[in-house]
């Protein structure tokens, strides 16, 4: 590490009142005839090709390509993202997902997907030079036209909700250096309990620890609404289906800069350092990795990102949702989240 023992993470809230599927589909509906996907590949809810494993459909194919259910523009010319409760799940994963990828080679498929010249680092991380950026930004402006309804386990943190944008970290072979751990710095949040006016919007971070410590786990940031812990309906102070919200992730240097814009609502700007273990609010979390994220290969993602899961064992991510793995009958239960970008724009970091 460079100096990340000299960062310290800065917090600033304000509130201004202001404004490989095998199956073909209809070209027209391609989300890239809107959207600049040319670094960009999907991992759909689906195993339309039959060979076990979720779909994925890489750089060079999501180029003209659509999915009727899952992938497509709608009328508005949005680009919308549907998952299912129950379908198919990437290996790691018990939710399912219409969700892209952002690949920093594009076509480039000479470059290894997890390394380095595919990912970015902070500029603190050891020959972050030799990463295909130092840094990034990440701008979306969307709205959540649905979430799952029908859970189980409505106590689960995760029931009811969805996330539509993240950073994931690349998940090592070797973690003997603190990293590699494949966790998430941020994931951005939607959840919005049946009965409720409004839902709320929130941003994790998870501490960046092996799985198998206890103290790994996602701390909750509210920026409208509310976080996990407080299920009481938001009201005016949230945001309701169909209302579109937008958010930028800027990690400039060491820092990841946020920023959350809404019309109605105003604008929440917060930050934290991604290279030590100062918390969102200016705090030092003992429990949580030394140097945050500065050792990890870093990638972004958006989309839509089902957390109402069908698993029920209890665990923190069993949210017991319903579902039957039959898209019209799920469909016509509710038993999907989906969301619809309006802007959706990928590139360097910028000083904040």
């Amino acid at each position: 590490m460079k100096c990340c023992s000299a960062i310290v993470a800065a917090f600033i809230v304000s509130s201004v009142v202001a404004s490989v599927p095998s199956v073909a589909h209809d070209t027209s509906a391609a989300p890239s005839t809107k959207f600049d996907l040319s670094e960009w590949k999907i991992t759909l809810p689906a195993d339309e090709n039959g060979d076990g494993k979720v779909d994925e459909v890489s750089v060079r194919k999501i180029q003209g390509y659509s999915h009727p259910d899952y992938f497509y523009l709608d009328a508005e010319g949005r680009m919308v993202f549907t998952a299912p409760n129950k379908a198919k799940t990437t290996k790691n994963s018990s939710n399912t997902r219409s969700e892209l990828r952002h690949m920093l080679r594009g076509a480039n498929t000479r470059l290894k997907t997890h390394g380095p010249e595919n990912n970015f680092a902070v500029e603190a991380r050891k020959d972050s030079d030799k990463f295909g950026a130092v840094g990034g930004k990440l701008e979306a402006t969307l709205r959540v036209d649905h979430v799952a309804r029908n859970s189980g386990n409505p106590s689960s943190k995760p029931a009811y909700s969805a996330v539509v944008g993240q950073i994931h970290a690349v998940k090592y072979d070797n973690t003997r250096s603190g990293f590699g751990y494949g966790n998430e710095p941020i994931k951005i949040f939607y959840k919005k309990l049946p009965d409720h006016q409004t839902g709320s919007v929130f941003w994790s971070y998870e501490r960046n620890l092996a799985k198998n410590d206890p103290d790994r786990t996602d701390i909750a940031y509210p920026v409208w609404g509310n976080v996990w812990t407080d299920t009481s309906d938001p009201g005016e102070a949230g945001i309701p289906l169909g209302e579109d919200f937008s958010y930028t992730i800027n990690v400039y240097r060491n820092t990841m800069y946020l920023t959350f814009e809404s019309e109605r609502l105003g604008t929440v700007r917060q930050a934290i350092s991604l290279v030590n273990n100062i918390d969102a609010n200016g705090n030092v979390d003992a429990a949580d990795n030394k140097y945050s994220y500065g050792g990890d290969s870093l990638y972004f993602k958006a989309g839509l990102y089902n957390q109402c899961s069908t698993k029920a064992d209890g665990s923190f991510w069993a949210a017991a949702c319903a579902g039957t793995g039959d898209w019209p009958t799920d469909k016509a239960n509710g038993d999907y989240a989906q969301a619809s970008f309006s802007k959706l724009v990928v590139g360097p970091s910028s000083p904040q």
